[in-house]
């Protein structure tokens, strides 16, 4: 492709020092991926100004440099031409876009976003369309599936290179939908500037990120985007209208809104249900009618994901009867109350609950559940992420649980003993011990595991990992499990 068809649509400011129409093979943002052929975007994030980094790119021989200041040298005797653009996201948007041949014009894409449940509702998004028959790829936080590839990753919604390019490989692996989980993060960095979605989906809205967004009314409308900038008259709103900004959403949403919750004039509502430690039995109430669905997900926030997929199904038309068979195909969720038979008389749930809220709803969900046992939770709290959700955590997990183990999770730059003392600030009861080491914590809490009790290991859910200082290894909270309890995998 050559530089003047990839540049079509792009507001361009000025060329230094000429426009030659050179050979496009790649883009890229990170200067250390710059090879003959690449196009350089120099995009101002958040920790890194790739402006800071052009002189690199033309040392490796960019094709293009595209940035929003007029260069100090043009680079004259290099031949290297300077594309001056307004706005260098816009930018890199667009010519993404056309590079990768309009992928979203041919993939309908489904939006995830809220701090709770968007991977549950991905994967019951995709259950529900396979079992009409439709493809449907994944994005988010545990990996991406572009048609029966699976891909590991480490952030829930990808940069906007590799966001195109897995559209673009979906629409050619015959994928015509894509559940897509939305972060805060990406919409704050417009790494889905451009997008369209067919279907926006709003879960709910707790205290997380802080650390970035600062305030709850900056993260609300980091997320509020999705419905603001990535739709059309055409997209389809899915809104939890139980939710306080769910209701803010819906005062300001003009077209296609469905609502779903508990509520009797919601568009989807659960009339009747019922909760066991072996998921939940729910009557469904929906515009055509009732669907009686028996799900594996345990817990009563797992029927509110239950509620925004099957709303979703509704805003597609399909059929009631392939809504149900989808939901009741998704056993489980990796790391999302992730059961292990322990095989001991006593049950074990994995869980990534990360928040006070999301840790609340995974213990209430417990409790209504639980006949004569107690639940004995092992948590801690990540490192350099938002600490004032830290004595937060600390105060519903003793107050939900009969006894804790607080731990280590990722403390990444920080003493992992200044976290736990910040989490423990906060609980209210002596019903806890710490153990700084993971596998320790996780090792005494089944060992005090009794016949009929619960134990709630939180906090980092799928993730395979801990990073300590500047070391990163190897870490699984079920994988431990299974091997302090001598199972193998096979009994998960």
């Amino acid at each position: 492709m050559k530089i003047k068809q990839l540049m079509e649509g792009v507001d361009i400011v000025g060329v230094f020092p000429e426009f030659r129409d050179v050979e496009v093979r790649r883009i890229s943002c990170d200067s250390r991926d710059v090879t003959p052929g690449t196009v350089f975007v120099a995009v101002r994030g958040p920790m890194q100004d790739g402006h800071k980094y052009i002189d690199d790119a033309v040392k490796r021989k960019a094709s293009a440099i595209i940035l929003e200041d007029r260069p100090l040298k043009p680079y004259v005797s290099e031949g290297v031409p300077f594309i001056v653009v307004k706005d260098s996201k816009e930018a890199l948007s667009k010519i993404a876009d056309t590079f990768f041949g309009h992928p979203y014009q041919r993939i309908k894409c489904v939006g995830i976003t809220g701090t709770n449940g968007k991977t549950t509702v991905s994967y019951l998004v995709k259950s529900i369309l396979n079992a009409a028959d439709i493809k449907c790829g994944l994005i988010g936080t545990i990996g991406y599936k572009v048609g029966e590839e699976n891909i590991k990753t480490n952030n829930t919604t990808p940069g906007v290179l590799e966001l195109h390019a897995l559209i673009s490989n979906m629409a050619q692996a015959g994928d015509p939908y894509v559940a897509l989980e939305v972060s805060s993060h990406a919409l704050d960095q417009e790494r889905v500037k451009g997008i369209i979605f067919r279907s926006a989906i709003f879960t709910n809205l707790t205290q997380d990120h802080l650390d970035y967004h600062k305030t709850m009314e900056d993260y609300f409308l980091a997320k509020q985007k999705l419905f603001t900038e990535c739709a059309d008259g055409n997209t389809n709103f899915i809104i939890n209208k139980d939710e306080a900004f769910g209701q803010r959403l819906l005062g300001t949403l003009r077209g296609r809104i469905w609502q779903y919750g508990f509520s009797s004039d919601a568009d989807v509502c659960v009339m009747r249900h019922e909760l066991s430690r072996n998921g939940s039995q729910a009557i469904i109430k929906i515009p055509q009618g009732v669907i009686n669905i028996t799900s594996a997900l345990v817990g009563r926030h797992n029927l509110y994901n239950i509620m925004a997929a099957v709303a979703f199904g509704v805003s597609e038309g399909l059929e009631p009867a392939s809504i149900k068979k989808g939901i009741e195909a998704v056993y489980s969720v990796p790391g999302r109350l992730e059961r292990i038979d322990a095989k001991k008389g006593f049950s074990v749930f994995v869980d990534y609950a990360h928040t006070d809220d999301a840790l609340k709803n995974v213990l209430e969900s417990l409790r209504l559940v639980l006949h004569n046992g107690r639940i004995i939770t092992v948590f801690g709290c990540g490192g350099d992420r938002d600490k004032g959700k830290r004595p937060k955590m600390g105060r519903v997990a003793s107050a939900f649980s009969d006894y804790c183990f607080v731990t280590s999770d990722n403390p990444r730059s920080e003493e992992p003993e200044e976290i736990i003392e910040q989490i423990i600030a906060g609980m209210e009861k002596n019903n806890f011990e710490v153990v700084c080491d993971r596998f320790k914590a996780i090792q005494k809490a089944l060992t005090m595991a009794a016949e009929g009790d619960f134990v709630l290991v939180a906090g980092k859910g799928h993730e395979t990992y801990q990073t300590i200082k500047d070391r990163t290894f190897a870490f699984d909270d079920k994988s431990v499990v299974l091997k302090i309890l001598s199972l193998p995998e096979k009994h998960v």
